[in-house]
C-alpha cells in the first residue's frame, strides 16, 4: 500500500483549441466592385438620356446594333452543310424542301446566292451620299444654341426609298399652329436648313404629312384635308428656298392613319416626312 501511495499521479492536460474568425476571403470585395460598376453605368446612362438629343440617342443605339447579315443560304464555306443549304439538291428531300421538283437549280448549289452586282454597288454608293447629307444636316446644330434646339425636332433614317428626314412637333413647341396649316417660325427655320442640304444633291423629293387624331366627339374630322394642306405648305416652303419644282415628285397627306406613338392624339404624331428619293435611273 505504501509503494502505491508513493507513485506520482498521472495528470492529463487537455488543450482547448478555440477557432476564431480568421480570414474570411475576398469574395465580398468582388461583389462590391460589381455593384459599384453597375451603379456607375446606371448613372452614366441617366446622364446620357438627359444630355443627348433624340438623334444622338438613335446614333448610339445604331452603334450597338448587330450588323452581321443573316441570309437563308450558305456562304459556301466548310460549315455544317459544306456549302449547301437546305434548299439545294438532295437535301431534306423527304419534306419537300429540296430543289429536285419545285425548285430546280443548276448543279447542287443553293438558290438565291447573294453576290455583288452593279445594282448593289449603286445602292451602297447612294447610301454613302445620304450619310454625307445627314452629317451636313446634323452639323448645323453646332452653329448656335437655337439651331441645336431646332434639330431636336428632326430624326433621319435611310430606307429603301431614300433618306427620310422627319420633322415633328413636341409638347413645348410645334411645327404648325394648332389645328391649322400655318407653319411656325421653327418650321420655317427647319425648311431653310433642309433646303440648303437638299441643294447639295440632285435627288427627287417626296413630301408626306401626318397629323394627330382628333376626338371622336367631333361632328366632322378634317385630318385628311389638314394633312394634305400641311404637306402643300412644306412644298411651298422648299420651293421658296429655290428648290426646283420639278424635283418634287409626290405630295401626300396621310391623315392620322400612321401614328408613331401609342396615343394617336399625342402631339408627337404631328410630323412632316421629306424623302430624298433614290436615283433609280
Amino acid at each position: 500500500m505504501s509503494a502505491k501511495a508513493n507513485v506520482a499521479p498521472v495528470i492529463i492536460k487537455r488543450k482547448k483549441i478555440v477557432k476564431g474568425g480568421g480570414h474570411h476571403g475576398g469574395a465580398w470585395k468582388v461583389a462590391y466592385a460589381d455593384f459599384v460598376t453597375a451603379m456607375m453605368a446606371f448613372f452614366m446612362l441617366m446622364w446620357l438620356l438627359n444630355a443627348t438629343t433624340e438623334q444622338q440617342r438613335k446614333g448610339l443605339a445604331d452603334y450597338f446594333s448587330p450588323t452581321i447579315p443573316v441570309v437563308r443560304v450558305s456562304g459556301g464555306g466548310d460549315g455544317s452543310f459544306g456549302g449547301d443549304s437546305i434548299f439545294s439538291e438532295m437535301v431534306l428531300p423527304k419534306n419537300g424542301t429540296g430543289a429536285s421538283a419545285n425548285r430546280p437549280t443548276n448543279d447542287d448549289k443553293a438558290r438565291g446566292v447573294v453576290s455583288s452586282s452593279p445594282g448593289t454597288d449603286e445602292t451602297a454608293a447612294q447610301n454613302e451620299v445620304f450619310e454625307t447629307v445627314n452629317e451636313m444636316l446634323q452639323g448645323h446644330g453646332g452653329e448656335s444654341a437655337v439651331m441645336e434646339n431646332a434639330l431636336e425636332h428632326i430624326v433621319t433614317r435611310i430606307t429603301d426609298e431614300g433618306l427620310l428626314i422627319e420633322i415633328f412637333s413636341r409638347d413645348d413647341l410645334q411645327i404648325f399652329e394648332p389645328g391649322s396649316d400655318t407653319p411656325t417660325s421653327l418650321m420655317r427655320d427647319l425648311a431653310v436648313l433642309i433646303a440648303q442640304v437638299s441643294k447639295t444633291v440632285t435627288n427627287d423629293i417626296a413630301i408626306g404629312s401626318h397629323v394627330r387624331a382628333q376626338p371622336l366627339v367631333l361632328k366632322e374630322s378634317h385630318v385628311w384635308d389638314l394633312s394634305h394642306r400641311r404637306a402643300t405648305q412644306m412644298r411651298l416652303l422648299l420651293e421658296g428656298e429655290n428648290i426646283a419644282p420639278a424635283r418634287i415628285q409626290r405630295v401626300t397627306g396621310h391623315a392620322d392613319r400612321e401614328p408613331v406613338v401609342r396615343d394617336s392624339m399625342a402631339v408627337r404624331n404631328d410630323r412632316i416626312e421629306i424623302v430624298l428619293l433614290r436615283d433609280n435611273s
